[in-house]
């Protein structure tokens, strides 16, 4: 892979010692060498109300620039009640305004659920999915990422996951989404060079 792509970590969980979190952590030291992560913090954005756009608060001006300026996003990320948590939700909608602006539009995604349950965030990993096509995220398909049974001690005394099984398979989820992500982004810059030169390559 030639280039070193921007990636937005969005992780739908408040908690202090969030396994989510953890994971998410997880992947931006295993991947560093292919992805510059940052995380983009949703806890203190206000519910959306469009009454707001007008003036719009200084975290969801922020909020926005950060999404927008990545070059995919990656959702890590609990299930509540079989569905995506209402912080998460409601994170996606405000960058989804105003209308014909949204930062989602085009930007290379994945999804990752976490859970010490056995299903692994099933419900919410597919909710995901349904909101990103709508939003017109290329979504990753494959490997399909729901990380069940994952507990406390699954990590280390720095919050990463311990060699083993888990650690392997988060490692080659945030290997497959770099590749996907440069494989989006090369392919729009091909199709432009393309269409520069008037369409006959």
């Amino acid at each position: 892979m030639a280039s070193r792509h921007r990636i937005g970590i969005i992780v739908g969980s408040l908690r202090k010692d969030s396994i989510n979190r953890k994971v998410a952590r997880s992947i931006a030291a295993f991947s560093a060498d292919a992805l510059e992560c940052e995380f983009i913090e949703i806890g203190d954005l206000p519910l959306y109300n469009e009454d707001d756009e007008a003036n719009p608060s200084a975290a969801v001006t922020a909020f926005r620039e950060r999404a927008g300026r990545v070059d995919g996003i990656l959702f890590v990320t609990p299930e509540y009640n079989r569905g995506v948590p209402g912080l998460l939700k409601n994170a996606i909608d405000v960058g989804s305004r105003p209308y014909g602006k949204s930062v989602w539009d085009k930007k290379p995604a994945a999804v990752i659920t976490v859970s010490p349950g056995a299903i692994g965030g099933f419900g919410a990993n597919h909710h995901l999915r349904q909101y990103c096509v709508f939003l017109n995220m290329p979504m990753m398909q494959q490997p399909e990422a729901y990380l069940g049974q994952v507990k406390p001690d699954s990590f280390d005394a720095d919050g990463r996951l311990k060699d083993g099984p888990l650690k392997d398979l988060v490692t080659s989820l945030s290997d497959a989404f770099a590749d996907w992500v440069d494989l989006i982004l090369r392919g729009r810059q091909l199709i432009a060079e393309d269409a520069a030169h008037g369409g006959n390559n």
